[in-house]
């Protein structure tokens, strides 16, 4: 997500990236979140995260002194179409759709790299068998368009990675507001406010 919001990042704001993919692995993921936030909370007020509740990578995180702020958000593909309800509508519609963004393109941890991974190390004939089963119920491909000036090329490699995969491809129109309002605010009903010294909790993002 990293790459949708650094173009839009004030410059009063102080920003940290974790490792891209780290989504893959929860676990290590929430002890490297609670291990910077260890660091800097002595000497921050509020530390907002980019990370969403999905894979429960934020539950249990704690800042002694900060002011933690979670967007209250299922998943970071609502965080690019600038609302839960609007992500929601989009799988009513058609559900079954994979999202690739620029970020994930960028950081090369798209379904088709993991592809390119797997078919390495296991041949091509285990490989498709493998994704067989891992795609079964995915039948779009949908690129989501944050409005950026270089999407040329990244509309290019999601509509190659639709015909590989053979899914069907749209374009799905995004938003930075709500990437805004995480450093921005205002931190209302979509966010979860965790006050210094409490442990992020599973029923605080209960709608």
């Amino acid at each position: 997500m990293i790459n949708e919001t650094l173009q839009i990042l004030p410059s009063s704001i102080e920003s940290m990236v974790i490792e891209s993919g780290l989504h893959l692995h929860p676990d290590r993921l929430r002890s490297i979140l609670q291990t910077t936030i260890d660091k800097i909370t002595a000497h921050t007020e509020t530390v907002t995260l980019g990370n969403e509740l999905c894979s429960m990578w934020v539950i249990g995180l704690k800042a002694v002194s900060s002011t933690l702020v979670i967007p209250r958000m299922d998943d970071c593909i609502a965080m690019f179409l600038g609302s839960q309800s609007v992500y929601k509508k989009v799988l009513d519609q058609k559900p079954g759709t994979y999202f690739l963004s620029k970020g994930w393109i960028d950081g090369g941890i798209t379904i088709v790299d993991e592809l390119e991974r797997m078919e390495k190390r296991y041949g091509r004939n285990r490989t498709e068998r493998i994704m067989k089963r891992m795609l079964q119920y995915y039948r779009r491909l949908a690129f989501i368009d944050m409005g950026y000036e270089d999407c040329d090329k990244y509309q290019e490699f999601s509509r190659a990675a639709a015909k590989r995969l053979k899914f069907e491809y749209r374009e799905i129109k995004g938003t930075p507001e709500f990437l805004r309002k995480i450093y921005n605010g205002p931190w209302d009903h979509e966010f979860v406010i965790v006050p210094p010294a409490h442990a992020v909790r599973l029923e605080a993002f209960e709608r």
